[in-house]
């Protein structure tokens, strides 16, 4: 097997061969060894951007994607391309906003990805014109890349912390949102919150990503900076979907209690919440919603008996759902479960429009989702327990569902525990 560095000469080798003036895509792809280099080291190292960072909750696949050798704005732009190859290997990579109608994806140039033990180097060139080109191109890329540095360590010092609603506008919020399901306008909506960290130095966002990883478990990590100075990353319990040909992994994640370091008290905290009359009702809305969405589109579906995730801050309630698709369509994934009743409301509309109304801030790419999509497999997680990084602030995201007899301190609290899986991070 072969180091990152040896791996790229002999894919520099294969790109100075002759390649026709004319478009099309090749991959060209090597064996790299699994040593103790960290990917989200190595690509946070590097001068060019796009980056993107993601390890599954399981942790069998782990990815550094870096540069583009083609950009897609929207999702269908993404899977009508996908649907022009016949290489099942390409993966296009980021992140879909809240907004469906808005995505940051790229096809990498380079992508380091591990599955299991095993990783594999591939270059891609792309071109709607010449090859050739692209190629000469690609040889540049590579001759920019550095041999990459350890993620910094320096210590954070939080100079300032802002809310957007702060206490009185969340109570307000609550209040509003309850009044609104009284007088019928919906079931549920999901409030959320977002918080403002100011630091007196530049924050790494690498690094934040990194500390994530360590402690966070049993989560989706991901990470995609635009630029040096602006990035979006998170560690998500929640997987949007999963499809490998037509078969089609969900699920509903809802319903919320505070973790406890205590072993016995975490217990009883996670059989309270099973028992919950409106946490369970809470995590039912979903799968009900999740179902009806996909029901014209799949077979018979399997609604798996509830469970606990455990997580470091929080607790959920998840109930799996597994099904196969008529057809593998994963625009049809993304635009029937995104947004979830699990991050917007039921019905969907209402609880959209009312967001948009009354939220204080615009959620951009929050509850949103971050993965791949590919000719044989795509997985998306939910973009939750998530920040976005720019120069010295860190704004986080939280939110709660809001359903009749929900309290505003009882929600203030339930997203304070929510953001502390990223929070206590940066401020002790």
């Amino acid at each position: 097997m072969h180091s990152i560095s040896t791996a790229l000469q002999q894919i520099a080798q294969q790109l100075r061969a002759e390649f026709p003036v004319s478009p099309g895509v090749r991959r060209f792809a090597v064996p790299v060894s699994l040593n103790q280099t960290d990917p989200l080291a190595w690509l946070a190292s590097q001068p060019v951007y796009p980056q993107f960072y993601w390890q599954q909750r399981n942790g069998d696949e782990e990815v550094a994607a870096l540069g583009a050798s083609r950009h897609f704005s929207t999702f269908d732009a993404a899977q009508a391309f996908l649907a022009s190859q016949s290489d099942a290997a390409l993966r296009i990579w980021g992140l879909n906003a809240f907004d469906t109608e808005r995505s940051a994806l790229f096809l990498p140039r380079l992508e380091w990805r591990r599955h299991g033990g095993s990783v594999t180097l591939a270059l891609t060139v792309c071109s709607d014109h010449s090859l050739a080109d692209d190629a000469r191109a690609a040889l540049a890329f590579i001759d920019a890349l550095t041999p990459g540095e350890p993620l910094p360590t320096t210590p954070l010092d939080c100079v300032g912390e802002r809310h957007f609603p702060d206490r009185a506008g969340w109570t307000q919020l609550i209040n509003q949102a309850t009044d609104a399901i009284a007088a019928g306008q919906f079931e549920k909506v999901v409030a959320a919150r977002a918080s403002d960290l100011q630091f007196s130095s530049p924050v790494s966002a690498a690094a934040f990503m990194a500390a994530s990883r360590r402690v966070n478990l049993h989560c989706y990590h991901y990470f995609m900076a635009f630029a040096p100075d602006d990035a979006f990353l998170g560690s998500s319990p929640e997987r949007l979907w999963r499809r490998i040909d037509s078969a089609l992994r969900t699920e509903a994640l809802a319903g919320t209690v505070a973790n406890h370091p205590d072993e016995a008290k975490a217990q009883a905290l996670g059989d309270w919440l099973m028992k919950d009359d409106k946490n369970q009702r809470e995590n039912m809305l979903v799968v009900e919603d999740i179902c009806q969405r996909l029901q014209n589109a799949v077979s018979s579906l399997d609604v798996l008996p509830p469970q606990i995730v455990r997580l470091r801050k929080v607790q959920h309630l998840r109930r799996c759902i597994w099904t196969e698709l008529h057809q593998p369509d994963d625009s049809l994934c993304l635009h029937q479960l995104q947004p979830t009743a699990a991050v917007a409301g039921l019905p969907r509309e209402p609880a959209r429009r009312f967001i948009a109304t009354h939220e204080s801030f615009v959620r951009e790419w929050y509850a949103g989702s971050a993965g791949y999509l590919s000719l044989k497999q795509t997985e998306f997680c939910v973009a939750l327990r998530c920040a976005r990084v720019t120069r010295q602030t860190v704004r986080l995201y939280a939110g709660a569902g809001i359903v009749a007899g929900s309290q505003p301190d009882e929600e203030w609290q339930e997203i304070t525990n929510k953001a502390a899986g990223l929070r206590t991070l940066l401020v002790s």
